[in-house]
């Protein structure tokens, strides 16, 4: 009994030591698993929100600007760095078409007095050959004779601005259009298109518009200007005016492509309406209805600045308050400033065309 006691007692000692072996083994495993848990691999957890998914870049929706996706990025110093290139570049431009315009007069002038006598022969000799009635390019003359000076001038610009609408039409030409005919800060050709899109229009609305106001406010513009000196200030224009918005995106972080010679046009009518703030306007659905021309600036200035404010996205508010108030400076400080001081540069050019030969 004793020994069957003790063989008892030895294997219940051996099954308790075995089995504290296996829960030691237990314990290290599982310790194990939770030093990997906490180390190397998480849990999810339990109550995990679906991912929303990121919205879309908003996307430019107006009938007048091309469908471009619009990034938008927040004002930083970099980005206000990036605005020096397009600064240097209105400097310069604005510099370029005023001394380009001085030469242009000149080289005018001195035409119209050499070409004189040419002249006088030349309709001596038309008046002794027979008239032809279905000459076409008698036609035409006669119909360029009976337009004024201001209205000779801007068709230039007018067909210039139909050309590049036809260009939006190809497919092929939709990249190059986007690249070099749209005015954007955020894009990485800042300087061209500052002056290219001012000839760009993506709607036919946009640019019969722009065109017609252009076209009626041409010869009071170029009897106040001349034509040299008006097309130094809108091609000035359409680079300040593209600046200008360059200046209001980079401010609100909210880029975007814009086009079209609106900012132009609004140096232009400000001009004119600064000069005769008391002509009589009309708009051409509403004739019976008239008002200042003073009057009329001032509403839209205001609209603008509200626009501005309020961040309506339908036109580039910013670029048509910078030619607005680039036309007002213009005919109140500007003329006396650059146009009159433009003897020295005339002069420099009058000396170098007498000094070379064949000139």
């Amino acid at each position: 009994m004793a020994c069957g006691t003790w063989v008892l007692r030895s294997c219940r000692a051996r099954g308790w030591i075995q089995d504290s072996l296996t829960q030691t083994r237990n314990c290290e495993h599982r310790f194990t698993l939770f030093t990997q848990q906490r180390h190397g691999f998480r849990k999810a957890p339990k109550n995990v929100e679906a991912r929303k998914p990121e919205k879309p870049a908003e996307v430019v929706r107006s009938k007048i600007t091309p469908p471009l996706q619009e990034t938008v990025f927040q004002t930083t110093s970099n980005s206000v760095k990036h605005l020096f290139k397009p600064f240097v570049f209105t400097v310069g431009f604005t510099g370029c078409a005023f001394a380009s315009a001085s030469i242009w007069q000149y080289e005018a002038l001195k035409f119209r007095v050499q070409s004189y006598f040419d002249e006088v022969q030349a309709d001596w000799l038309d008046s002794r050959r027979p008239n032809k009635e279905l000459d076409f390019r008698k036609q035409v003359n006669k119909w360029w004779n009976s337009l004024t000076e201001g209205q000779q001038t801007v068709a230039g610009i007018i067909a210039v601005n139909v050309l590049v609408f036809c260009l939006w039409k190809v497919p092929s030409m939709q990249r190059t259009m986007i690249k070099y005919f749209t005015s954007n800060p955020a894009s990485k050709t800042l300087c061209l298109p500052m002056i290219l899109s001012t000839f760009s229009h993506f709607s036919l609305f946009h640019m019969g518009a722009n065109m017609y106001v252009l076209w009626s406010f041409s010869s009071s513009i170029v009897s106040i200007l001349g034509s040299e000196q008006f097309m130094a200030v809108y091609l000035s224009a359409g680079v300040i005016s593209s600046f200008a918005s360059y200046v209001a995106k980079t401010a609100t972080g909210r880029f975007g492509p814009s086009l079209g010679a609106s900012g132009a046009i609004m140096t232009v009518l400000a001009a004119v309406c600064t000069k005769m703030p008391e002509a009589k306007l009309a708009i051409i659905l509403l004739p019976m209805f008239t008002f200042t021309a003073g009057s009329a600036l001032k509403a839209i200035m205001a609209l603008d600045t509200a626009g501005l404010i309020l961040g309506w996205r339908l036109f580039d508010h910013a670029a048509h308050l910078g030619g607005a108030i680039f036309g007002i400076w213009y005919v109140t400080y500007g003329h006396e400033l650059i146009w009159k001081n433009r003897e020295p540069l005339v002069k420099m050019w009058h000396e170098w065309r007498t000094k070379t030969p064949g000139k």
